[in-house]
C-alpha cells in the first residue's frame, strides 16, 4: 500500500499591502483634527480605531460576513447611512468598494454624509483573488475610480499605487506556490503519463521556487515601491467634497 503523499508546508509570504495601508491610514488620521468625527465606513474588525483616539470614530457595516466584528455604531447598508447630512469631517473607506453590489450609490452616499471640505481615502484592488464570497463584486482601475468618485461630485486630492510591482508579484508567487497542481496522478490524469513525466517536476520545481522567492519580494516592497512598470494590488485614493461657497454666493 502506498503511503499518503505529504502535503507540501504553506509558507505565506509577507504582506506588504496591509503594512502599507497602515502607514496610509496612520498619515491620514495625522491629518485629522482633535474632535474631528470620523467614519469607518465597512469598519469590520476596526483595525484602525486605535489611530482615531484623538477624534470622535464611528464604524458602519452591514455586519453580514462574519460574527468577528468590533462594536458598530451603524448597522447599515453603505447606501443607506442613519445620520444626516455633512455629519462627518473624515471618511475611511478602506477594502470595502469591491464588495458592494452598488459601488456608485454608497460612493453618493458618502458624499452626502461627509461635511463640505472634508475628506475620505479609499482602497481598493486591482488584483486579487475573490475573498469574502459571494459579497465579492469589482475590481478597479485607477481610471475606473476617478470617475465613480468624481461622478459622485468629489475632488480627486491624491490616486497612487498602494505597493509597488514587487508586491504584486510577491502575491502571485505566493499564491502559485500553492495553487499549481503538483500531485502526479492528477498530472497524469490531466495530460497522459507520457507528458506528465516532464510537468510533473516541473510544476513542483515552479512552486517550490514560487514559494521561495515571494517572502524576498514581499520584504524588499517595503524598501522599494517599484512602480514603473506592471501593476499594483490596489489602488489608494484619497479625495475632497468641494467646500460651500459662501452665503449668497453662486457656484
Amino acid at each position: 500500500m502506498t503511503a499518503p503523499r505529504r502535503r507540501r508546508p504553506v509558507r505565506r509570504a509577507p504582506n506588504p499591502s496591509r503594512e502599507q495601508l497602515a502607514t496610509q491610514v496612520a498619515r491620514f488620521a495625522r491629518n485629522t483634527e482633535p474632535g474631528m468625527r470620523v467614519l469607518d465606513a465597512g469598519a469590520g474588525r476596526s483595525p484602525y480605531r486605535h489611530l482615531f483616539d484623538h477624534a470622535h470614530y464611528e464604524a458602519a457595516d452591514f455586519a453580514q460576513l462574519s460574527t468577528k466584528y468590533a462594536p458598530l455604531d451603524y448597522v447599515c447598508d453603505l447606501t443607506d447611512i442613519p445620520v444626516e447630512d455633512g455629519r462627518f469631517d473624515r471618511i475611511l473607506f478602506n477594502q470595502v468598494l469591491e464588495h458592494l453590489p452598488d459601488p456608485a450609490a454608497a460612493v453618493q452616499e458618502l458624499h452626502r454624509v461627509l461635511r463640505p471640505g472634508g475628506r475620505l481615502m479609499c482602497s481598493a484592488p486591482l488584483f486579487y483573488a475573490e475573498h469574502q464570497v459571494p459579497y465579492d463584486f469589482f475590481r478597479y482601475t485607477r481610471f475606473g475610480l476617478r470617475r465613480l468618485f468624481e461622478d459622485a461630485g468629489f475632488e480627486v486630492v491624491r490616486l497612487v499605487w498602494l505597493e509597488g510591482y514587487l508586491a504584486t508579484s510577491s502575491y502571485q508567487l505566493d499564491v502559485m506556490s500553492r495553487a499549481l497542481p503538483t500531485d502526479p496522478r492528477q498530472v497524469r490524469a490531466a495530460v497522459g503519463r507520457k507528458r506528465a513525466l516532464y510537468l510533473t517536476p516541473l510544476l513542483w520545481l515552479t512552486a517550490r521556487l514560487a514559494g521561495a522567492v515571494a517572502p524576498s519580494l514581499a520584504r524588499a516592497d517595503g524598501r522599494w515601491k517599484y512602480t514603473k512598470a506592471g501593476m499594483p494590488k490596489n489602488y489608494l485614493l484619497v479625495v475632497r467634497r468641494p467646500a460651500a461657497p459662501p452665503a449668497g454666493q453662486e457656484t
